[in-house]
């Protein structure tokens, strides 16, 4: 193999590992915003019982 098919072999494989972070940081921010809407909520329905 020349070196200009594994240097192309090495992009591939940095650029697929580089998507693949990316896709795992977005799936966790997802799961952090849901986490904080339910967190929101659930003090939101406390007050109001507290309020009454």
């Amino acid at each position: 193999m020349n070196t200009k098919k594994l240097v192309a072999v090495a992009a591939v494989f940095v650029a697929v590992g580089a998507l693949s972070s990316c896709g795992n940081t977005i799936r966790g921010m997802g799961k952090d915003t849901a986490n904080t809407v339910n967190a929101t909520q659930s003090a939101g329905h406390t007050v109001a019982k507290a309020a009454k």
